[in-house]
């Protein structure tokens, strides 16, 4: 069962723009989540952060909406696959969690690969 959980379950990196303790915090609901600051990564720029997420076959949480703008077009163009790629403005941390709570019980891994989401659409 772990297999299809895996399987359906987004696993996330947060990167250095988002507050260092939601991963901790998306973990103690039960699902997987690493920061840059966990993983060292704090001081990589956005192309390597992403890249980095995508060698662990994460999507990316990440408050720099413009750039990722960028990368995400880019990656388009040049058919490169991803994990996907979560934007949010900056939230209060418990705003922010209730959100990708949110986007993380409705929507799959499968559907979140090489897509773009914005959390704002799970303010609900």
């Amino acid at each position: 069962m772990a297999d299809v959980k895996a399987a359906l379950f987004i696993k996330l990196y947060t990167d250095a723009d988002v507050h260092g303790k939601l991963a901790n915090l998306i973990r103690q609901e039960g699902f997987d989540a690493v920061s840059a600051y966990e993983a060292g990564n704090e001081r990589l720029d956005d192309s390597e952060q992403l890249a980095y997420a995508l060698s662990q076959r994460r999507a990316i949480l990440t408050c720099n909406i413009s750039h990722f703008a960028s990368l995400f077009d880019e990656y388009w163009q040049e058919g490169r696959e991803h994990y996907g790629i979560i934007v949010s403005e900056q939230l209060p941390i418990g705003e922010m969690l209730r959100r990708v709570l949110n986007l993380l019980n409705s929507v799959t891994a499968d559907e979140m690969r090489n897509n773009w989401k914005n959390l704002a659409e799970f303010a609900h």
